[in-house]
């Protein structure tokens, strides 16, 4: 117990402390307060050279707050007590200005500068020192930069320089700086180590430069030099090599078990051609992506007297055959249940690393205050079957694209039943996909060629007929649909692209479009209400488009803001009125307005009165996201975030079961919901756990301004709500 109070007084203690930290440095010391660094220089981004310093204050939490420089000094000298040992290990000590350190950041600052081209560069050092605390201001004084007037390529190997000749005549560095120097050296090492010229490498070219005193133009001139060998060796040209056999061979004990024609369509590495480093890096990239190969190992092999290179393949093999049993604890609610799956997979199918998974699962929940229903128990049963193939499945594709590519097929199957007191559905899916990648890698798409689902309610009980389904008074037309039979085909594409600071992500999908071109040439008969039958159910018939971006912006190493926007809109139209519910949007919970649990708000300003069917109300045709979050690292595994959240879903349709919920252009932005709060998570890089706790700020579902304003109104039992979840929200 008495850890526990520590624990909770630390934050409170480490803040006011953070102002007496002075009282633990040295006389003849000073705490680096702040450290700044401009430049005098218009259009110069000093920040750049921030890596540079090598000293810099202590961390703050988002920004602001010096909590780990607080929280150390509460820490007593006698480092045997608990207390003292954790506030150190958690905490930060305090950062002593080094006149050695800041010595040296200057003279990295300058070789920086003259790194980019800056040659006269300077770096001037200014120090503010009040009482014990003293801020570093660190003022570059970069000039003009070196311009490089003239550059020449002096290639002595005349294969060398046929080969480089298309690639050399628009590419030359302009401003006289190291990186892009030593860039072209790369560049023009690439191109000749993808044609062949497997010995070449970046320190065959070599630069001089030529310059007048007191002028900043320069004259430079590449000189790429002959092979040679060893010191002693004579020059002479450079080797280009071609490829002689591709030998694949077993990596351990266990053999090969690919098929030829798999293992030759995943290399890249081809006979007869010449030798490419891109070519390397893209079949270790594509054999990686067989799930059946561990490990792959490739190496070269000279061929005496020749410019061939025998290549041989080694690769060590996964157990083929896997089974797993996961059981699992329910509580849904304050239901509680059990659940269990049981998995087979054979990573080598049909011997060319397909991928084939069945999954069995059955869950059980006892239901309690139900009353009226006869039966109180829910079960569910599930059977799922994945075929997963490493390339693209489909004819009149070359042997080279199939190469070049990196795509997986995939079809699979599922049944499910659900049997609850208030109904029995059961459901079957099947669907045929593709996934593949750019060159680069940051982008992925996703095309689902077809994708099938048919609903069938076998029985529903009397009580919940009654109650929602036939009685007129209380008639609910978005419920009703949800429980009929339903069969929905659909096709879908979309997008991901994936870089350091950004993500975006877009999806559309159509469905019924082509069912409902061929309904009247097929003689598809019609419900009561007009809409074409298959099977005897009226399809879906809907179009939906999606679109999901994010930015982060680093402040510090510590520090960064994460901005992310999300639109969805789906509109039924055709054979069809009202989206299927899984394809309806809703608003809350820990990836949205986190003010709101899941599913608790809008459509608009409709607010939900029956808790029993508001999961169906409480859903919409369009959705609008936008988050703002402050992350910052606290200590150990432990980060941290404050966030502002805003968003709502609406209707495209008016529906009478769901007042103030349609979409009208004069009347969306009233209704946008906002809420803000603080988050902590438990980061061990392979997987983060999460906690948010949020507070509504502005809640369209009341027309009272202390109600539609929390934010000055707070009821906690009202406006508070906390999330728990695994990984980022965004």
């Amino acid at each position: 117990m008495k850890k526990t109070i520590y624990i909770l007084y630390i934050g409170i203690a480490a803040t006011i402390c953070g102002c007496n930290t002075t009282n633990f440095i040295g006389d003849n010391d000073c705490l680096l307060e702040e450290v700044e660094i401009k430049a005098d220089t218009k259009g110069f981004d000093a920040a750049q050279l921030e890596p540079y310093i090598r000293q810099r204050a202590n961390s703050k939490w988002f920004s602001l707050f010096k909590i780990p420089l607080g929280t150390y000094s509460l820490a007593g000298n006698d480092t045997t007590k608990w207390i003292n040992k954790t506030l150190r290990k958690i905490g930060e000590k305090p950062v002593l200005f080094d006149t050695l350190q800041a010595r040296l950041s200057c003279e990295d600052l300058k070789a920086a500068m003259q790194n980019m081209g800056y040659m006269n560069a300077r770096v001037e050092l200014q120090t503010r020192k009040k009482g014990k605390r003293l801020k570093a201001c660190y003022i570059l004084h970069p000039g003009e930069p070196f311009i490089i007037q003239s550059f020449g390529y002096n290639i002595q190997d005349s294969l060398v320089r046929e080969i480089l000749e298309p690639y050399i005549t628009d590419q030359k560095p302009r401003q006289f700086t190291v990186s892009a120097l030593d860039n072209e050296r790369k560049r023009l090492t690439t191109i000749l180590n993808d044609n062949g010229f497997y010995r070449f490498n970046k320190d065959f070219i070599t630069y001089t430069a030529d310059s007048v005193e007191g002028d900043r133009n320069i004259d430079v001139t590449l000189h790429l030099h002959k092979f040679k060998a060893n010191n002693d060796a004579l020059a002479t040209t450079h080797p280009r090599y071609r490829i002689g056999k591709v030998n694949f061979m077993p990596g351990d004990s266990t053999g090969l078990h690919i098929r030829p024609s798999v293992l030759n369509n995943t290399s890249a590495i081809v006979e007869g051609e010449f030798f490419s480093a891109a070519k390397l890096q893209h079949t270790y990239n594509a054999f990686g992506k067989l799930g059946a190969i561990r490990y792959t190992d490739i190496s070269f092999e000279e061929i005496p007297d020749s410019n061939i290179l025998d290549c041989n393949i080694k690769i060590s093999n996964y157990k083929p055959n896997t089974i797993s049993f996961q059981p699992e604890g329910t509580n849904t609610s304050g239901d509680f249940g059990a659940a269990a799956s049981l998995t087979y997979q054979n990573r080598n199918l049909f011997k060319g690393s397909e991928l084939l998974s069945i999954q069995l699962r059955g869950a059980f929940e006892a239901i309690t205050g139900l009353e009226g229903y006869d039966n109180h128990d829910y079960e569910e049963y599930n059977v799922e079957a994945k075929l997963l193939f490493p390339r693209f499945l489909a004819p009149f594709l070359s042997k080279t694209f199939k190469r070049r590519s990196s795509a997986t097929s995939e079809v699979n199957l599922s049944w499910n039943m659900q049997n609850r007191p208030e109904f029995h559905r059961k459901v079957f899916s099947a669907g045929w996909r593709y996934r593949w990648t750019n060159t680069t890698r940051r982008t992925t798409y996703n095309l689902d060629l077809i994708d099938l689902n048919y609903v069938y309610m076998p029985w529903i009980s009397k009580t919940f007929k009654e109650d929602y389904l036939d009685d007129y008074s209380n008639r609910n037309a978005i419920l009703r649909y949800n429980y009929e039979d339903l069969f929905i085909m659909k096709i879908g594409f979309g997008l991901t692209y994936k870089d350091a600071t950004q993500s975006l992500r877009a999806n559309v999908e159509t469905a019924g479009n082509i069912l409902k071109f061929m309904a009247p040439m097929t003689g598809m008969e019609r419900n009561e209400d007009g809409q074409y039958k298959l099977f005897n159910i009226a399809f879906a018939q809907y179009a939906k488009f999606d679109f999901d971006y994010s930015k982060t912006f680093v402040l510090d190493a510590k520090n960064r803001i994460v901005l992310h926007s999300g639109i969805g809109i789906a509109y039924p139209y055709g054979n069809s009125d009202i989206l299927p519910f899984e394809k309806r949007y809703f608003s809350g919970g820990a990836n949205s307005v986190r003010g709101w649990s899941v599913r608790e708000l809008g459509p608009g300003s409709f607010k939900g009165s029956d808790g029993r069917i508001d999961f169906i109300n409480q859903t919409g045709d369009m959705k609008i996201d936008l988050n703002a979050e402050l992350r910052t690292h606290l200590f150990w595994k432990f980060d941290g975030a404050a966030f502002i959240d805003a968003g709502n879903i609406w209707t495209l349709r008016a529906y009478e079961e769901q007042p103030g919920g349609q979409f009208k252009l004069d009347e969306f932005y009233k209704q946008i919901a906002m809420s803000y709060g603080l988050g902590l998570r438990l980061n061990f890089d392979y997987f983060i756990i999460r906690m948010d706790m949020g507070m509504k700020a502005v809640n369209p579902s009341y027309t009272n301004s202390k109600q539609h304003y929390p934010i000055t109104n707070h009821d906690m039992g009202r406006d508070f709500t906390f999330h728990f979840a695994v990984g980022m929200p965004f």
